[in-house]
């Protein structure tokens, strides 16, 4: 049973930063695409970023390039999220999640394709 579960959100005044953490368990973690995504009260769950199994591909919404970097170890089953120059338009829930299909050379940006995810982690961006 795959599980995964996020760390690091927190409160922060815009401009500052945030790492966020997801650890996973339960399938060969190398071997998955792995995304972040955020909902916002009243909004949809929107992709945010993804990054293959690898590491080497990797994917971001475009108005959070430049502010924020996806990367993962896969030693320690863990994919972080190193947000900068936060905006309070940031402040969301934020999900990891671990694509479906094993072996894709590029993370997809639909959310149907994530079959596991997280429980979320708060991160709110005063002004």
């Amino acid at each position: 049973q795959v599980q995964l579960v996020e760390s690091g959100g927190g409160l922060v005044q815009a401009g500052g930063s945030l790492r966020l953490s997801c650890a996973a368990s339960g399938r060969t973690f190398a071997r998955y695409a792995m995304g972040w995504f955020r909902q916002a009260p009243g909004k949809e769950r929107e992709i945010v970023s993804a990054i293959s199994g690898s590491g080497y591909n990797t994917y971001y919404l475009d108005s959070v390039k430049g502010r924020f970097t996806i990367s993962r170890d896969n030693a320690k089953n863990t994919v972080y999220l190193q947000m900068s120059s936060l905006k309070p338009e940031d402040t969301a829930v934020y999900y990891c999640a671990q694509q479906q299909v094993a072996y894709v050379d590029y993370p997809s940006p639909l959310r149907s394709e994530y079959e596991y995810w997280g429980q979320g982690t708060q991160v709110t961006v005063s002004s």
